[in-house]
């Protein structure tokens, strides 16, 4: 691999212009002057950062606490909610994956284009731990109904954490 196989990604993509081009021009060191600064809350910026209330962040983690859940136990409904919190929640399902437990118990992801969905549960109390983690124009937060109807939860917990919040703002 020679050195330009990585050649200033991210703004070669937004420009168009390979490190075979840059290097034929004879403009090595002004290959960048024509590619306009935009502001890092455009909205029409191609990065899939989310930018809310005056924040930029890489994506919404949902952490779901299913509490007195009934079907924890069955790998189908589970593969289904997962199924179902993708097209409510307007992601793209990559894969999906479980694990069945013996005696009892379930855990498995959904890969998604905006990150994925998790799952690990405990049939014999009622509890599913779910992490809803979605970037881009995903709505994370409509997974919440999904899972309580689809697990019949008396109870259901979330917190939210915006992955980057710290960061992305400071590397842009």
């Amino acid at each position: 691999m020679h050195d330009g196989s990585l050649f200033r990604l991210g703004i070669d993509l937004e420009t168009g212009a390979t490190h075979e081009e840059a290097h034929t021009s004879g403009r090595k060191a002004d290959i960048y002057a024509e590619v306009p600064v935009r502001d890092i809350f455009d909205e029409s910026r191609d990065d899939h950062f989310i930018r809310r209330d005056g924040k930029i962040f890489a994506g919404t983690h949902l952490i779901i606490e299913v509490v007195d859940g009934e079907g924890l136990d069955d790998q189908a409904r589970i593969e289904q909610a997962f199924r179902d919190c993708v097209d409510t929640c307007g992601a793209t399902l990559l894969h999906i994956h479980t694990h069945k437990f013996s005696p009892q118990g379930v855990s498995g992801v959904a890969v998604l284009a905006e990150s994925h969905i998790s799952v690990h549960t405990w049939p014999e109390i009622g509890y599913g731990a779910f992490d809803v983690f979605m970037c881009g124009d995903a709505q994370p937060w409509k997974a919440v109904e999904v899972l309580r109807e689809a697990f019949a939860a008396g109870d259901v917990r979330v917190k939210e954490l915006l992955r980057g919040e710290e960061v992305v703002a400071d590397r842009l």
